[in-house]
Formats: C-alpha cells, structure tokens, sequence
C-alpha cells in the first residue's frame, strides 16, 4: 500500500535545481527505490537476517534513529500504563460495588468522555491551558535549558513535560479498562462460590478482594499484551500535537514521507512490542492463578 501512494520519497531533492539527475538516479539506487517492490522486500528481508535495518530516505541509519526514539516511546508507555491501572482498576471495583448508585453514574459519565474525546483534541484542549496558564511547557520531552541543569533539575523538567501526553494517553486508555473490569467484577459476583462464601459469613472484603477480584482480573491481564503494542499507534497523534519525540510521531512522519525502511523497522518493532506484551501477559497469569499452565 505504501509502494502505491502518491508520494514521492526524494521529492525534495527533486524540487532543488542544485542536484543533478545523476545524483537523484544515485541515491534512487543506494535506497533501491530503481528496483521492483518485490526484489526491494526481499533486499529488506535478507538485511533484516543480519540485523541491518537499512537507511531512511534522510541519510541516517534506520537502526539509530528508532533508538533515539525508543527511550521516550518506553518511558511514555511505561508511565501510561501505570497510571491507566492504577486508576482504572480501583474505579472498575468502586463503580461493581455501587453499581447503579451515583458514583457509578459518576465513573460511566467520565469513561464515556473518554471513549469519545479524540486524543488529538484533547491534547489541543490542554495546550491552550497550558499556555493561557503558564504552569506546564508546551511541547516537546525538555526545555532549551536541559543540559544548564542538575540532575535533580532535568528529571523535574522531563516530569513537567510529561504530565501532558500521559495524562491524555491515560484519560483515553482507562475508559476500556474501568468498563472492563467492572463487567468482570459483577459477573463473577453472581456465581455460586461467591455467594457461597458470602453465606459462610465471611467478610465482604474477603469475598471481594480474595475470593472474587482474582477472577475478575484475569482477562484484563491478558489485554496488557495488546496495550504495549497499541500505545505505539495510539500515542502517533498525541505526540504529533505535542512534539514528543517518540517512535509513533517518527513512524507517522516516515509514512507521510514514504520512508518505506523506516515504516517497515517500524511495523516490525510494533510486533516484536505485541509479542513481548502478551509474553508478559501470560507470565502474570500465571501468578494471578496458579491453575493456567504454561505451555
């Protein structure tokens, strides 16, 4: 599908009366862009056996710009899953517990404006605050003053700049997981060992945290594998709007430049992020509950 779009690669190179077509035919050939899509895939794949991810269209090597992005990708991804669980999960079980009261009114409302609240628009929203009021930065992962900083310094000035995109990566992310774990708590409470357990007069917290909770959680554990590799996609606008330099603004802008290496080591990691997340997943399984066996 890339191969077919109506964008040309070295389209700015063309554009500049200084180059020579001799020196456009050149680099259409050190980027193998002269050959058929099908030998170009297979110039790819034999590259990626010995581990060499080619060069982007910019002259870099396609390797040393996905981990300059990486690090940032990670860190954003890491602290967004923290906060959608640590979130998420408290307010699935308040919402199961007092369902059909207000706060369970109160949490449905808030997951609803998240499930349909743009990403993009609510970065924007929070940009505009951000400048009108002045107590966050606008954009980007440090200020122009990073490296003036002590160490103390630069971790507070990552920090100020990440409250932005987590907040909204984790404002969108925990509307799936609050409804999900509040569907799972209220069908497992109305199965026979719980009211079981209930009948043997044991404690409502027991019965809920011991007895009813590990259950419950057990197919949220297995969307963690999925999360990983969709914060690489889901994360592409937000950090568009907000300048962030992590691997999903990258991958989007090689797209739009037709940058087919560094898409294709994109798609790649977006996989190896997938495997990673679900081989994750299955490990935590099988702490939460002893009965699933590894295979």
């Amino acid at each position: 599908m890339l191969k077919i779009a109506p964008v040309d690669p070295l389209a700015s190179l063309k554009a500049n009366p200084a180059i020579s077509a001799e020196a456009i035919r050149a680099e259409e050939h050190r980027l193998g862009l002269d050959k058929p899509p099908a030998i170009q895939y297979v110039i790819w794949l034999s590259n990626i056996v010995r581990g060499d991810l080619g060069v982007s269209t910019s002259g870099s090597s396609v390797f040393v710009l996905l981990m300059q992005r990486a690090g940032n990708t990670l860190l954003l991804s890491v602290l967004t899953l923290f906060f959608t669980w640590l979130i998420a999960i408290p307010a699935g079980i308040w919402a199961a517990v007092h369902r059909g009261k207000w706060q369970d009114k109160l949490f449905s409302m808030i997951t609803t404006i998240g499930m349909s609240m743009p990403t993009f628009l609510l970065a924007l929203l929070l940009l505009m605050v951000a400048l009108a009021t002045g107590l966050l930065p606008i954009g980007g992962l440090t200020s122009p003053d990073f490296f003036e900083k002590d160490l103390i310094g630069q971790i507070i000035d990552v920090a100020r700049h990440l409250v932005i995109p987590v907040f909204v990566l984790t404002f969108v992310g925990l509307a799936v997981i609050q409804r999900q774990m509040r569907a799972n708590l209220l069908d497992v409470l109305r199965h026979e060992y719980v009211r079981m357990a209930r009948a043997k007069g044991l404690p409502e917290n027991k019965v809920l945290y011991h007895h009813a909770l590990r259950n419950a959680i057990n197919p949220l554990i297995t969307l963690l594998g999925f999360e990983l590799a969709t914060l690489l996609s889901g994360a592409a606008l937000t950090e568009t709007v907000l300048a962030y330099p992590g691997l999903g603004r990258l991958t989007l802008e090689a797209v739009l430049t037709k940058d087919i290496n560094l898409v294709m080591a994109s798609v790649m990691l977006g996989a190896c992020m997938l495997i990673a997340g679900n081989l994750l997943a299955d490990i935590l399984l099988k702490f939460v509950d002893p009965r699933i066996e590894l295979s």
